[in-house]
């Protein structure tokens, strides 16, 4: 590998496939635009067939890049597990794959953004089998796609509250919930990867993001609690993602395993 070469030709993706699960939700169409910006075809993977295939479509339409649609139902590990089969006949390799997708704080679960004491062990295996299995088993799954390519990346999409435990200060008087199974799922997700960042080395390097809070419509009191605790002084925007992505998914990263990036505005710094 040469030492001289550019950090344009660094940051290259040309060539190179992303799958990236949860493709059609606000981060993951985030994280879909810049691995395509960036040269790499994108197969972009979604509970939603229609989602899928909409944010397949407006990706093709901005880049040059081309970029097709999978559903899958993450609860499904045989589904997860075909997945690399149906993207590998597609586009013939897998270089990068983004675990984005999940159950969060404001999925409509029953016994989910609910009380402590209401919190439902059903909604709990449901959410660790999005958050957590899914990943483990499509990895696994991926593996000698990714160790074939030569730039083998993993970039796992974890939270805040992988890394900490919730303010509930910030909660009270509002709807809005912190569920345990989140907090849990999030935080084997940084574990997974470190665990992964070993046992796939050196070909395939494996590493997590860890967002904040992402700004949308989010209502009064908690937009004011959450900022005046963030010292950038605002909530995230899906485009904050678009760097860490382009950084821990192409060679500006090269000598980079196994570590979580939180991109929270500071949150985690207090």
């Amino acid at each position: 590998m040469s030492a001289d070469r550019t950090l344009r030709e660094l940051m290259s993706l040309d060539g190179r496939v992303a799958l990236v699960t949860g493709g059609a939700g606000h981060i993951g169409r985030a994280i879909g635009h810049a691995l395509a910006e960036l040269g790499a075809n994108v197969a972009v993977v979604d509970l939603s067939p229609s989602g899928a295939e909409a944010a397949a479509s407006e990706l093709g339409q901005r880049w040059p890049a081309t970029a097709a649609s999978f559903a899958c139902d993450l609860e499904r590990s045989d589904e997860v597990r075909d997945l690399p089969r149906l993207v590998r006949e597609r586009f013939g390799r897998i270089d990068v794959i983004v675990n984005c997708a999940a159950f969060v704080g404001t999925s409509g679960l029953e016994g989910w953004a609910v009380p402590f004491e209401q919190q439902s062990e059903k909604t709990w295996r449901r959410a660790l089998e999005v958050n957590l299995t899914a990943p483990f088993v499509l990895v696994q799954a991926a593996a000698a796609d990714l160790r074939a390519s030569g730039h083998g990346s993993v970039i796992n999409i974890s939270s805040i509250y992988g890394l900490s435990g919730p303010d509930w200060r910030l909660y009270e008087g509002t709807s809005l919930g912190n569920p345990a199974a989140y907090a849990a799922s999030k935080g084997g997700l940084i574990q997974a990867t470190r665990w992964l960042s070993t046992t796939l080395a050196p070909h395939v390097r494996v590493n997590a993001i860890a967002p904040g809070g992402v700004f949308r419509d989010t209502s009064e009191p908690f937009l004011s609690r959450y900022t005046a605790r963030t010292p950038l002084g605002r909530m995230g925007r899906e485009e904050d993602f678009k760097g860490a992505v382009a950084y821990l998914a192409t060679d500006l990263s090269a000598y980079v395993t196994g570590q979580c990036l939180a991109v929270d505005g500071g949150w985690t710094v207090w």
